[in-house]
């Protein structure tokens, strides 16, 4: 008899069926929002570190490539740096502009990376080699298709170019080496990373002792943000940024993103609260009378809202386990919407899905399915026992 209880799941097909369905669309919800705000962060922490490098060191008071403000004098800044026991290894790396000159039509304009190709940690190599001789560089496949170029192609570039008087300057041939995908800069650019000694040269002579930025790999024992300390007391030209300082800066940039989630994660946990209490306590009307029969045959109060309680939580869990896949689905599709952000580096992601988020959201709905539940099942099992079988018999 007291299994029955749970039957009504089972009757209404249709019901229970739209009920999970509605849970699980809440669910999905609620798992995008916990993945938005928390995969902000770990993303953007997994980019900074997928080179290992925990620390950026930059002109004083800039993030890198906000400006075109440079570090002068890179070179005493590289010597320093190597000095410095707590750190492991340091590379240069130097942004600007350059030209791709065609014979027919526009010069094409990319943003050029000039690094050290032995311990480049700008880009992931997809095809060819890297840029190890000095007219070489690669490029990535926007640059590529735009300027109709493959790989062993030798295209004439320049670091200057003025549209009015059609002259150039710091004009070299280069040879594209590779292709890759660039880590940090935005997915609609046009990138090509080449040698830094090639790229200062083309830039000319102010520019033959300046980087942008030194990407920095502490040692396994030493702490980032002592080693951070460390080097803008001996450095004070410049900011020595290491990861937490960036998420903080990452966090109040993107703080828009992470109240929106909370909102709507809100929204779909009371939705999925509303939906479930709704259903159970039609249940819980209809079956009135099988409920007062169980009380007039000795079953407790307590194991009546157990019961009911149950009912709610098998519901539930069966719409969050759907709403975890659902999730997954339709977060893929929100990060193809919002990588064409504006300046969004191309690895960046909104929705990264790990296991704690699919638990948390599992774990959320539950508790939001046991309380939802509680109300309808307390108030069948404290209804007066006669009455309820009164009720019943004259139904």
């Amino acid at each position: 008899m007291t299994g029955g209880l749970l039957l009504p799941l089972g009757r209404h097909r249709l019901r229970t069926a739209l009920a999970v369905a509605g849970v699980a669309v809440a669910g999905a919800l609620l798992l995008d929002m916990v993945m938005l705000s928390t995969g902000m962060r770990s993303s953007f922490r997994t980019l900074l570190l997928v080179r290992g490098y925990q620390l950026r060191v930059t002109p004083k008071g800039t993030l890198p490539f906000d400006n075109d403000a440079t570090i002068p004098r890179a070179s005493d800044v590289l010597r320093a740096l190597a000095a410095n026991p707590a750190i492991e290894a340091a590379t240069p790396v130097l942004g600007a502009q350059l030209h791709l000159l065609r014979a027919i039509g526009p010069p094409i304009t990319a943003f050029a990376l000039g690094v050290d190709p032995t311990a480049e940690g700008d880009y992931a190599l997809e095809a060819g080699r890297d840029p190890a001789l000095p007219d070489r560089m690669i490029v990535n496949a926007l640059f590529a298709r735009l300027g109709g170029t493959r790989i062993g192609d030798t295209l004439d570039m320049a670091a200057g170019f003025d549209p009015e008087m059609r002259t150039v300057s710091g004009r070299r041939r280069l040879v594209v080496a590779g292709r890759g995908r660039f880590l940090y800069t935005p997915s609609d650019q046009p990138v090509v990373a080449l040698p830094l000694a090639t790229l200062q040269a083309m830039e000319g002579a102010g520019r033959t002792d300046r980087v942008s930025l030194v990407m920095v790999r502490v040692r396994p024992s030493v702490d980032p943000e002592r080693a951070a300390a460390s080097i803008e007391a001996a450095l004070p030209r410049v900011s020595a940024i290491s990861i937490p300082s960036a998420l903080r800066q990452v966090d109040e940039r993107m703080g828009y993103f992470r109240q929106l989630a909370l909102v709507l994660g809100a929204i779909s946990l009371i939705v999925a609260f509303l939906l479930v209490t709704t259903l159970v306590t039609v249940s819980v009307q209809e079956h009135a009378g099988e409920i007062a029969v169980l009380r007039a045959i000795g079953v407790s109060r307590r194991h009546v809202i157990r019961l009911i309680a149950l009912e709610s939580l098998v519901l539930t869990a069966c719409g969050a386990l759907a709403g975890v896949g659902l999730g997954c689905v339709t977060a893929h599709y929100f990060n193809a919407i919002l990588s064409d952000f504006p300046n969004l580096p191309a690895g960046f992601r909104f929705f990264v899905f790990e296991p704690a988020a699919g638990w948390t959201t599992v774990a959320l709905l539950i508790g939001a399915g046991v309380l939802a539940g509680v109300y309808p099942a307390w108030s069948a099992a404290a209804r007066p026992v006669a009455s309820a079988l009164r009720r019943e018999a004259v139904a």
